[in-house]
């Protein structure tokens, strides 16, 4: 049996799929139905005990905890993305639009985005 490699875009789209499911489970029985329990604070506090994690794995320099950070950082953004009704097919479609754009392309573009938001408020 030949079976086809999962894509990074098939995990993730599992993955998400299993929150949105978990989200609406018990709180007693389930770690995500209880994050969501908690509230939209909760999910964003996980966030950033996750990414301050994966900061410090960085520094520490062990190959195998910083991929265990970031996989604990990705899991909890998927959270935050099922939150706002968003998958991870919304942030992959973001990186391919920008690719081949260099990063400080990117980041001139979103701050003439933003400019032009601000004005458009203005009376």
């Amino acid at each position: 049996m030949n079976a086809e490699p999962l894509s990074s875009q098939d995990v993730l789209a599992r993955l998400a799929a299993v929150v949105a499911e978990r989200r609406r489970g018990d709180p007693e029985r389930s770690y995500v139905a209880r994050l969501f329990h908690k509230g939209h604070d909760a999910l964003l506090k996980k966030i950033g005990e996750e990414a301050t994690e994966t900061v410090m794995a960085a520094k520490d320099g062990d190959p195998r905890k910083l991929v265990g950070e970031v996989a604990d950082l990705w899991f909890h953004c998927l959270l935050v993305l099922e939150a706002h009704g968003l998958r991870p097919a919304d942030v992959l479609a973001e990186l391919e639009r920008r690719e081949g754009r260099s990063g400080l392309e990117e980041f001139a573009a979103r701050k003439l985005q933003d400019r032009e938001r601000r004005e458009e408020r203005q009376p």
